[in-house]
């Protein structure tokens, strides 16, 4: 977030030199007032802009085998704009590379659910899917698999198997 914030004041600053320098080489032609506003427009713009590229800067450097799942675009009435271009602020991740089947029950799966947020950081679950029944149950340490592989006690969600989550745990491969 510090970071950001140098950017968009460096932006902001270099904006507002090239209007120096514009106004400086034109003789002074263009009114004194241009220099603040285009300051300002670098910082706006600047934030603007890294607000909507976040998604795909966090999203691209994701290692092979950890994929997109859910990426809700949103609109918000302190940000009006994104009520003509929603904006991307949180999603949801799948961690392939975590994937474990149960050998005795291949329908059911451990996998690991990462959920990224602006400004929010990260939050890693593991969920207990089962492909067949079309629910999950997140994974909590009094949560003990049977022989079968069933888990007693456990208070399974009914996703269904049109679920983004769950049709993404259930590929093969």
């Amino acid at each position: 977030m510090a970071l950001e914030l140098i950017a968009a004041i460096v932006a902001g600053f270099a904006l507002g030199g090239m209007a120096w320098i514009l106004r400086r080489w034109t003789g002074e032609r263009f009114p004194k007032w241009i220099i603040p506003l285009a300051g300002g427009l670098g910082l706006i713009g600047f934030t603007v802009w890294s607000e909507y590229d976040w998604f795909d800067r966090v999203s691209g450097a994701l290692p092979e085998g950890v994929a997109v799942v859910s990426a809700p675009k949103e609109a918000m009435p302190m940000r009006p704009w994104t009520y003509l271009a929603p904006l991307t602020m949180r999603f949801t991740a799948i961690d392939h590379r975590a994937t474990v089947a149960n050998p005795d029950n291949p329908d059911l799966r451990i996998v690991r659910q990462v959920s990224y947020v602006r400004w929010g950081g990260t939050a890693e679950r593991m969920l207990v899917v089962d492909c067949a029944g079309g629910r999950q149950v997140l994974l909590a340490p009094d949560l003990v698999p049977d022989a079968n592989g069933e888990i007693p006690g456990a208070n399974w969600l009914d996703v269904g198997p049109e679920d983004p989550f769950q049709k993404a745990a259930c590929q093969e491969g």
